[in-house]
């Protein structure tokens, strides 16, 4: 496996977790060479590289020990619920009853709270050559969330250089799930001291979620028509980067996209992103209803694998339920999971080289 990922094995390790023991790690590897590696911790996507002119290029962001895990706050990589995104006043209501859960951001909950699935230890369950499945269970209550939950996540790597993630879940009441991986992506390499804006990006959405200055939803669903939001031809992040008010609100693009239907069954493609030398690109394909683009608006200062991030150093893809969607039944997606279903979603980050 490349240098770097090998030594993250004992950079990773070298530190306790939170309860005490060494973080496990896992890579998966197909016959072409591309490599993606996992952490017990978060269940949390750790690298990718990409076997690319003679050497292995790493497309994400994130750190090399358990030290810089403890304190980044950038949610690198990680798989997070029990609800990605925010919940205004951490508050929502379910068939007339209400239910107040942990607030961790300006008095909202981001991700699942101050203690979100992203800081607990995943169970091992599968691990081959190209295939890796966590478990985790959550308690009634946990946080203030209604109902035990068992949820499972699988990642496999392709052979045509796609990574899988399949996202399960299952509630006995009635509880708001919402699943996302929170990957950074710079396909021009991790270590490059260049911003990712030079990026070019599509999104198969007509609509996006405007937000306040606290990143929560003024409850309008607007057309992209006519804002830096339309991605619906492809153009590089910084084209129309900062011109919406929006958008500066938030110190970039940090805004849910509703996907257009057409793209939601996990096989079309629903973004796409090109490296600027043109020799990456990232396809996503969902059955989630949106995706979430972040351009790394507070990376600065987070840690990385050597020093520091510099701001809009990458961009995220979340894709995802609406945020705040508990409290606004009226939009598409369901962010209810009933005891009587099954909260089964895909997303798969397609890489072509």
């Amino acid at each position: 496996m490349p240098k770097h990922v090998a030594s993250l094995y004992e950079t990773m390790t070298q530190q306790a977790a939170v309860d005490g023991r060494p973080a496990q790690l896992f890579t998966l590897r197909n016959t072409s060479g591309m490599t993606a590696t996992f952490m017990d911790i978060g269940a949390t996507w750790l690298s990718c590289t990409l076997p690319l002119e003679n050497t292995d290029r790493e497309v994400l962001l994130s750190y090399a020990t358990m030290a810089q895990h403890n304190v980044q706050t950038a949610y690198f990589g990680a798989t997070v619920g029990r609800y990605a995104n925010r919940i205004a006043n951490g508050h929502f209501t379910i068939d007339g009853t209400g239910y107040q859960v942990d607030k961790n951001q300006g008095g909202h909950t981001l991700h699942g709270g101050p203690s979100g699935f992203d800081k607990r230890r995943w169970t091992l369950k599968e691990h081959t050559d190209t295939v890796i499945l966590f478990g985790l269970v959550s308690v009634d209550g946990d946080q203030g969330f209604p109902g035990e939950l068992t949820a499972t996540v699988r990642f496999e790597l392709t052979e045509n250089n796609g990574l899988e993630i399949q996202y399960v879940a299952e509630c006995d009441k009635a509880c708001p799930v919402n699943f996302t991986n929170h990957a950074y992506f710079n396909l021009m390499g991790a270590h490059t001291d260049e911003d990712c804006l030079a990026h070019s990006l599509s999104i198969s959405a007509d609509k996006f979620v405007p937000t306040n200055a606290e990143g929560i939803p003024t409850g309008e669903l607007k057309s992209v028509e006519g804002t830096g939001f339309d991605f619906r031809e492809i153009k590089t992040l910084k084209q129309d980067f900062l011109i919406d008010e929006e958008q500066k609100l938030a110190n970039g693009y940090d805004h849910a996209f509703l996907l257009s239907e057409l793209v939601t069954d996990g096989t079309a493609i629903a973004v796409r992103a090109t490296s600027p030398d043109e020799l990456v690109t990232l396809e996503v394909k969902t059955t989630k209803p949106a995706v979430q683009l972040y351009t790394g608006n507070f990376l600065a200062g987070e840690p990385a694998r050597n020093g520091k991030h510099i701001i809009h150093q990458g961009f995220c893809l979340e894709t995802e339920c609406l945020p705040d969607a508990p409290n606004h039944p009226e939009w598409p997606g369901n962010s209810i999971l009933h005891p009587s279903e099954q909260y089964n979603h895909t997303t798969t980050y397609q890489f072509v080289f």
